[in-house]
């Protein structure tokens, strides 16, 4: 007999089976949301299928987790935004509480991160932007992207946009072109400036200013916006001068530098399968003793709840949790629980995972920090604001 047929017959099966369905969610993905043991799939498959039933407590985690949107779209915005290379929603998160954007196009190409955009702020981002056309895109006054860093093959020669042809960041740059919003954000990693010598920055910049934006470059630490993260990113913020005409007055914004404890990320009682075994603590613990020998500083880093701030959460992370574990009194270091990795970002504790433990890691680790690009909206939305 199958697990439809059981469900029939089984309150407490169909109850769990009804609700995954509705999540979209795997039997996996469902265990590791709710926050069951090593293989609890296994156990949602065996609850499924009525060969066992879970206690009361069990089944409430599971009726109970959110099916509501938490940040649907704000109809009553002051302006519209296009959300390109989305990943799952961090920079429209930022943007989003303001109060004052309304989200009206998205793209990310990844199905596990749409998972978790549509969860979260209930669209269903298109997805290959490659296979876009520019008039498939609604007029919006705000573009935003984290765009992959590509090496340009022809960095340097001063061609502009044409520069940029074959990389991702020429799906930016046709789109502002085309569409022109007033003001661009877009996000990278710190290496980005040096990459190719600092010439694949200067084909970006030149790009942008070429089609005549008022462009800024901006360089922040998440950890002086109140996340206790030592990630650093560069910000590249747009004005087009030709709408704008008080694109000179952005400010930059200061890091109001709240001190940080990695105390105040960190959940108590803690699933053991958080935990790293025996096996993987050894290696780590004779790979760093390899690397300090040869001279090099790579390996594990232990922080606990009085440590200022964490490395950067990288998306290997799910990998072994190298960068950053957490002490545990008597026992092997724990990895972050996919929560945790959430708070490092800034992500409230509303936003929806709704994928796997090692999907949420990659996804986290790929985001960006949500106080940063809030900050950064604040200011932008002023300038929109005061313009003639």
């Amino acid at each position: 007999m199958d697990s439809i047929t059981l469900n029939k017959e089984n309150t407490e099966a169909k109850l769990i089976f009804d609700k995954r369905i509705r999540l979209n969610m795997t039997q996996k993905e469902l265990a590791d949301a709710v926050g069951m043991p090593k293989y609890g799939d296994r156990t949602i498959r065996r609850w499924e299928n009525g060969e066992s039933k879970p206690t009361r407590l069990e089944l409430n985690s599971i009726l109970q987790f959110p099916e509501n949107v938490p940040f649907a779209n704000i109809e009553t915005a002051d302006y519209t935004m296009i959300d390109l290379f989305a990943g799952i929603g961090g920079t429209r998160l930022g943007f989003h509480q303001t109060g004052r954007v309304k989200t009206v196009f998205t793209s990310e190409i990844d199905k596990f991160a749409v998972k978790t955009y549509r969860a979260n702020f209930g669209d269903e981002p298109v997805g290959d932007i490659t296979k876009v056309s520019e008039d498939e895109i609604p007029d919006h006054d705000i573009l935003v992207g984290g765009f992959p860093c590509q090496a340009f093959s022809q960095a340097g020669l001063k061609r502009g946009f044409e520069d940029t042809r074959g990389t991702l960041f020429f799906e930016i740059a046709r789109i502002i072109n085309r569409k022109r919003p007033k003001a661009f954000l877009l996000e990278n990693v710190r290496n980005l400036i040096s990459h190719d010598r600092g010439r694949t920055y200067r084909t970006i910049e030149d790009t942008l200013l070429g089609l005549g934006y008022e462009v800024t470059l901006l360089i922040y630490k998440a950890k002086d916006f109140g996340v206790p993260q030592n990630r650093e990113r560069i910000y590249i913020v747009g004005f087009d001068k030709s709408q704008v005409s008080n694109y000179h007055t952005f400010e930059k914004p200061v890091p109001p530098r709240t001190p940080t404890l990695v105390g105040n990320i960190l959940e108590s009682n803690v699933n053991e399968k958080y935990t790293i075994s025996d096996t993987l603590w050894q290696g780590h613990q004779r790979r760093k003793r390899e690397n300090q020998a040869a001279g090099k500083g790579f390996g594990y880093s232990l922080f606990n709840a009085q440590s200022e701030y964490t490395n950067t959460i990288s998306a290997r992370y799910y990998k072994d949790g190298s960068e950053i574990l957490i002490e545990q009194s008597g026992r092997n270091p724990r990895k972050l629980t996919p929560r945790e990795a959430a708070r490092l970002q800034g992500f409230p504790d509303e936003f929806i995972i709704p994928v796997s433990d090692t999907q949420a890691y990659k996804q986290f680790g790929n985001s960006v920090a949500v106080p940063v690009i809030n900050a950064i909206a604040k200011e932008i939305l002023k300038v929109l604001d005061n313009n003639n």
